[in-house]
């Protein structure tokens, strides 16, 4: 992935709520910031800037 191997891994257990777009705790039930139960793992590949 990136440069730095432990940050990688932080930032691959962080979940994004699929209503709002918030970052939340790996191990969050629902949204900190909207409430919504519908949450997602953070994309794992990196995307570069063509």
């Amino acid at each position: 992935m990136g440069k730095f191997a432990i940050a990688d891994e932080q930032l691959a257990r962080i979940v994004v709520c699929r209503k709002c777009k918030a970052r939340n705790k790996a191990g969050a039930k629902m949204c900190r910031k909207c409430g919504s139960v519908y949450l997602r793992p953070k994309s794992r590949e990196l995307r570069v800037k063509k």
